[in-house]
This record gives structure tokens, sequence and C-alpha cells, in this order.
């Protein structure tokens, strides 16, 4: 029996979920602007409030490892990071893409497509990539979003765009009969659960000290617009 705790805050979304062998246990979800630093830890404590347990009870930690908002893996990361080196035991993570893909599927179990889960990157570019049932079918990229750039891809079958970036990029896209949209679907920690639970079996940890985000693209600084202040 294994008890994982999974932290998502790649995305706008800050998910945390407690699984005991992949089934859940408990779950909060917020899609609140920038509230990251302020309800990550209140999730987790209220989650082990309602399970009537502690930190101690946890066999490992997982987290979403992007890409996507770098301020919101840094805080999941060093959650993460914190709890695992504290408690002793493993530091699991999934990519964001494909913890997005596989909670599509486990949500839609009779949809045989290919799901292709988009990050907004900002303007019309976006983190994407594409996954089938069984496998990732191309590595993840940040891209320009165009008229008929995932052709080549529509035309082998239907494929479900998912993500924050999808609904921004729909009109470049669903003139296509194979485009499937959800504009219900919602990322959520939940998406780890199967391929963590995996992941701690095969024991394939990442190393505390060393591991990193995956952030694809440099942060880049806003300038301020507090009045008042100006940039260099």
């Amino acid at each position: 029996m294994s008890n994982i705790l999974l932290l998502e805050t790649a995305t706008q979304v800050c998910s945390v979920a407690l699984v005991r062998d992949g089934e859940k246990l408990a779950e909060r979800n917020s899609d609140e602007p920038n509230a990251h630093s302020s309800r990550l830890a209140v999730y987790i404590n209220e989650i082990f409030e309602e399970v009537g347990g502690k930190a101690g009870m946890l066999d490992a930690v997982c987290v979403s490892s992007g890409p996507g908002s770098y301020t919101g893996l840094r805080i999941g990361v060093s959650s993460a990071k914190g709890l695992s080196y504290a408690l002793g035991i493993p530091l699991l993570a999934v990519p964001t893409l494909e913890s997005m893909a596989m909670h599509y599927y486990a949500q839609h179990p009779g949809y045989r497509g290919m799901v292709c889960p988009m990050i907004d990157a900002r303007r019309m570019e976006c983190y994407t990539a594409f996954y089938s049932q069984e496998k990732e079918l191309r590595e993840t990229r940040a891209e320009v979003i165009e008229q008929g750039c995932y052709d080549e891809w529509l035309d082998k079958g239907p494929v479900a765009f998912i993500g924050n970036g999808a609904e921004k990029t729909r009109p470049m896209l669903s003139m296509h009969p194979n485009a499937v949209y959800d504009s219900e679907f919602v990322v959520s920690a939940m998406g780890m659960a199967a391929i963590a639970e995996r992941k701690l079996r095969s024991g394939e940890h990442e190393d505390v000290a060393y591991f990193e985000p995956f952030y694809l693209k440099d942060f880049v600084a806003k300038k301020s617009v507090v009045h008042g202040l100006r940039g260099n």
C-alpha cells in the first residue's frame, strides 16, 4: 500500500491530491490567479486533516515538472523537495503535458484518438505535445500556432486539444473535421496518479539535490507597473 501526495502548480490551477495505490483519498483545486503561494500549503494541510493523517503517512511526493508557469513551477518543486527531504521519501516528477493528456483519457474512457495538451506561453505561442493512450507521439515544444500547422496530425484521426492554450488557438485549428475541443477540461493533480504509482514501484525517483523543473523557455521578467517605479 502506497500513499503519494500529488502537487500541480505548473498552470493557472493550483491542485493537490492524496492517492493510495492510485485511488483518490482527497483533493483540493483552485483556479484563482496567482494563488499558488497562498493556497498550496493550506491545501496540503486540509487534505491531511480530511483523511485524519499526517505527512508521515506519505510514501512519496510527486510534482508536475513543467513546462508551464515559471513562478508556479518554482513553488511546486520547492514544496515537493522540502517534503521529500524532511520526510526521507522519494521525489517523483511527471511532465505537465503528459499529466494533462492522461487525465483527459481517464475522464473519457471511450476516446481512442490523440490528445494535444496546450499551455499558454503568451501571444500565439503554446507549449504542446502529442499523446496516444500508450505513449508520447511527439516531444514537448514551444511553438507559435498558425492556421493548418497541425493538419498532418489531424489528417491521421481525431485530436483533442485541451488546456488554457487550446481556446486561444481554436480559430486556427477548429476548421479541420478531426479537431476536438473540450472547454470543460480542467488541469488536476489527479492526472499524475497512475504515472506516479508506476514510477514509485519501478524506482524512478528524482535526485532531490539536483532536480529542476522543465522550464523550456528562459524566464523573462516584466517591467514593474507600480506607479513611481521605473525599469532600468
